[in-house]
């Protein structure tokens, strides 16, 4: 009697959820009978767990409890529906009769499974999330190939005929495991232990194994990185690539070796995916409330008639505990905006995004700079010249468990954002050269272990490195570094910082080191008041990415007369005058206009971005306006500087003529 209330409770519960998926999930379950694609063996019917709440919150429950038993529910309940929607078709039933397989697919955005309970980091999962449905953020560090497993085979009893199916234990290696004796139900009980395979029985599914670890960036410091495998089954192989961030639902389960003798058997915690979510797309894009956006509008109607002004307001809040290093300052800026990538007549994509060095003494700031960027960019990776190898840069291949997979390194990690790599000279010749298709091309390409693909490094490189002994001034940046030609070419912005004697810059500069350590309760009030601070600048910086600045007329002419003339003096260093050069200085100014809030690309964005290429050793000084840029400081009235600037350049570039 218990056998059959059971069943009734079952059917009652498989109508139910037939109903809300026919009410709620109609017209996806009708795109998934109308879709021809061939190459598709299985299609997901993706379900959100907040409406499944609201329709039956105790099957909602039961589901997050023991999703292994209450998911398959869900997959008959499609099925049902997908049946009834198709004798609804009439004459295309035909047609659709023998479509794939439906797989209902959990989304738990905006649902209590996204609360630190069910949705913990991949270092803090714990024995109490054993077979529970959870929802795991990381980065794809590992990608195995994709096989295909035996998933289900009938067996059959050779004394009493009885028929059984088995399915591998995925914990266990995709291994099947037959009973000790026949499970037959009859009251005489069989007994045997001899089965043999039923032909024509064995169905088969896509697997790939891969692995994810936590975001770094969310980690306090000194907390090493977890990671965990993944199983992706039918529909989700070969969806994700190492470098993606991704989110992850699915049931938490244990790995466990094979019987070894006089070995203890571990449990290793691993991911059953049943809903792969990947958050590239929205690296670069945080939540900036429409309050932030007014205020940014309204800042700069105040700044209209002094735009510079207000420019130079922005950028003092860019390492605030560094004193002047203007130049810097606005390089840094421009360098995390970035200028907008776009194709080619050939199709080949130009990059949108400069890279940046900064070569100089020690106490110069260069650290600094580097991790305040990284703060700044919604993707970061830190990483050093001497601790890193090339392939813990791009990309290595491991071995494990007698098969070859990819492991994706610093660059391919911050795919979609920055790379920071301190100590850049202290990286081997080989390391280097890896890095070259990287930067320019933005992709990196692998033939190792007979892996063979490519993979997206859309990441910005901003390096620091010290000098080769002391710097002079006389030889060319390639002797004073010790970095390649091509390699330097590669940056779009090189500055020198080079700590001179200047004794009224030292008295500016202790006095400014002095005077926030005498009153730093004081200081940082009056900071706050007057600078942007980091989370209000990181959102400007993400906000202006959406623009997309077409170049005028006027800076079209100023780009390209600088680029003719750079191309004739072009002596000091031959193999940066070249067609790089002038890609930066677009992307330069489209950066600038960016900065300044702007959709156009105008003269005064052309002449920023040349006065940024004129800081650069990599070119010949043109314009003899440029200081140095560590004594490079903000001055009070930037808007009537820049109109002599831009006399200046302008009579350089020959635009206008001399006047008497």
């Amino acid at each position: 009697m218990s056998e059959e209330k059971k069943k009734k409770e079952e059917d009652a519960q498989l109508i139910a959820l037939a109903g809300f998926l026919h009410e709620t999930y109609s017209d996806s379950i009708h795109s998934i009978l109308l879709d021809d694609d061939p190459s598709k063996l299985h299609l997901p019917l993706v379900i959100e767990f907040a409406k499944l709440m609201d329709f039956d919150p105790e099957f909602a429950g039961k589901l997050y409890s023991c999703p292994g038993e209450y998911l398959p529910f869900l997959d008959k309940a499609a099925k049902r529906v997908k049946d009834a929607m198709l004798e609804e078709l009439g004459d295309l039933k035909d047609a659709v009769r023998k479509k794939k397989p439906v797989r209902v697919r959990i989304d738990v955005s905006g649902s209590p499974l996204e609360f630190p309970e069910a949705s913990p980091s991949i270092g803090k999962v714990r024995a109490n999330h054993m077979r529970k449905l959870i929802t795991l953020k990381g980065t794809v560090i590992r990608s195995g190939g994709v096989k295909m497993i035996e998933y289900e085979r009938d067996y059959m009893c050779r004394k009493c005929q009885h028929s059984f199916t088995v399915r591998p234990e995925l914990e266990a290696g995709n291994r099947i495991n037959l009973p000790a004796l026949c499970p037959s139900k009859s009251s005489r009980g069989c007994g045997s232990a001899s089965f043999q395979s039923v032909e024509g029985t064995t169905i088969c599914r896509d697997y790939q194994e891969i692995k994810i670890q936590e975001n770094v960036q969310l980690l306090g410091v000194g907390s090493i990185p977890r990671s965990m495998p993944v199983i992706l089954m039918d529909d989700l192989v070969d969806s994700i690539k190492p470098g993606d961030d991704v989110i992850i639902t699915g049931i938490l389960s244990a790995k466990w070796s094979h019987d070894i003798k006089d070995v203890r058997c571990n449990l290793d915690p691993m991911l059953l995916a049943n809903y792969v979510r990947r958050t590239n797309e929205l690296k670069s894009d945080i939540d900036i409330p429409v309050e932030t956006e007014e205020e940014f509008k309204h800042f700069w109607e105040e700044y209209r008639l002094t735009p510079l002004k207000g420019r130079n307001f922005i950028l003092e809040g860019i390492c605030p505990q560094i004193f002047g290093l203007f130049t810097v300052k606005l390089a840094v800026a421009l360098t995390l905006i970035g200028g907008v990538q776009h194709v080619d007549a050939s199709g080949t994509k130009v990059r949108g995004e400069p890279h940046m060095l900064l070569v100089g003494d020690p106490g110069t700031g260069k650290s600094q700079f580097l991790k305040f960027a990284a703060k700044l960019s919604n993707c970061s990776v830190i990483t050093t010249g001497l601790g890193s190898t090339s392939a813990g840069l791009t990309v290595t291949a491991v071995k494990d468990g007698g098969e070859w997979m990819l492991e994706a390194g610093a660059l391919v990690l911050a795919d979609g954002g920055l790379c920071c790599i301190d100590e850049f000279d202290s990286m081997r010749e080989h390391d280097r050269t890896t890095i070259h298709e990287a930067m320019e091309q933005q992709t990196i390409s692998i033939a190792k272990a007979g892996l063979v693909t490519t993979l997206s490094t859309r990441t910005t490189v901003f390096g620091a490195t010290n000098p080769k002994g002391k710097y002079d001034p006389d030889q060319s940046l390639s002797v004073n570094t010790t970095l390649s030609g091509p390699l330097l070419s590669r940056f779009d912005i090189v500055l020198v910082l080079l700590d001179t004697q200047n004794t009224a810059w030292d008295k500016i500069v202790s006095a400014h080191i002095l005077k926030e350590n005498f009153d730093e309760k004081k200081d940082k009030a009056n900071a706050s008041d007057a600078k942007w601070m980091l989370p209000k600048l990181r959102r400007y910086i993400n906000y202006v990415k959406r623009f997309k600045p077409v170049l005028t007329k006027e800076a079209e002419r100023v780009i390209s007369s600088y680029y003719q003339l750079q191309r004739k003096s072009g002596t000091h260093n031959a193999a940066r005058t070249t067609v790089r050069m002038l890609e930066s200085l677009i992307r330069l100014a489209q950066a600038h206009a960016r900065l300044m809030f702007s959709n156009e690309v105008k003269q005064l964005d052309a002449i920023a971005a040349i006065l940024c290429i004129e800081s650069s050793t990599t070119t010949s000084p043109i314009v003899d306006i440029v200081g140095d840029a560590l004594h490079s400081n903000f001055t009070d009235n930037p808007d009537k500087e820049y109109k002599t600037q831009e006399k200046e350049i302008l009579k350089k570039l020959g635009l206008i003529e001399d006047s008497p």
